[in-house]
């Protein structure tokens, strides 16, 4: 009988390119049991808070960045910024049950330094999990309030105003001045704390 070339599938879910099944399985053998997940798509930030469980992974906490209109949000809910706040409210939920610490897992997504990514871990991290990253790769507080948007907008505005119209429409038509994103994300942060826990 002819025999062809051995060759093995891959998972289905690693032929979607969803999981990376070797750096699940180095996660699973961590002491660390409960793991910080955040994906990311062209259009929107999850952020879940797993634990693992021989039976299947439990989901303790899972919030999309569009739970940030439910906090007056109105910019982007993929940019940095909404990466940031969708990390601070599943942190603070996350604190709320308990959850004090959690390994990260960004799964396919690059390590790239000051991604969204990471700037969904520094909001995790703020909310008071401890995750263990280098802060070399955690964006820095200029990044995380959107004012490098916001500069670019003040320059497209002074060069012309129908490309600045054109370009910044979405967040015209939410009603925000894209040149007024660090002081938005301000207001918007303090929303997220004071609702979720109190405090001022």
């Amino acid at each position: 009988m002819a025999k062809g070339a051995s060759y093995k599938v891959p998972l289905r879910r690693r032929r979607e390119g969803k999981t990376n099944y070797y750096r699940r399985y180095r996660m699973i053998k961590s002491t660390q049991r409960i793991r910080a997940v955040v994906r990311k798509t062209n259009n929107y930030i999850l952020v879940q808070i797993v634990e693992f469980a021989p039976r299947g992974d439990l989901t303790r906490v899972a919030i999309h960045s569009r739970a940030l209109s439910r906090f007056g949000w109105r910019g982007d809910y993929n940019n940095t910024s909404a990466a940031y706040l969708t990390g601070l409210i599943a942190g603070l939920k996350a604190v709320k049950l308990g959850i004090v610490k959690a390994i990260p897992d960004i799964g396919l997504h690059r390590p790239v330094k000051s991604c969204r990514v990471f700037a969904a871990i520094r909001g995790l991290r703020e909310a008071g999990v401890e995750i263990p990253v280098s802060s070399d790769i955690i964006p820095s507080d200029d990044r995380i309030r959107g004012e490098h948007i916001a500069k670019y907008a003040e320059s497209v505005a002074t060069e012309s105003e129908d490309k600045f119209k054109k370009l910044f429409s979405k967040y015209l038509e939410r009603g925000l001045d894209p040149r007024k994103l660090p002081e938005h994300f301000d207001e918007v942060k303090m929303n997220i704390i004071k609702a979720l826990t109190g405090g001022a």
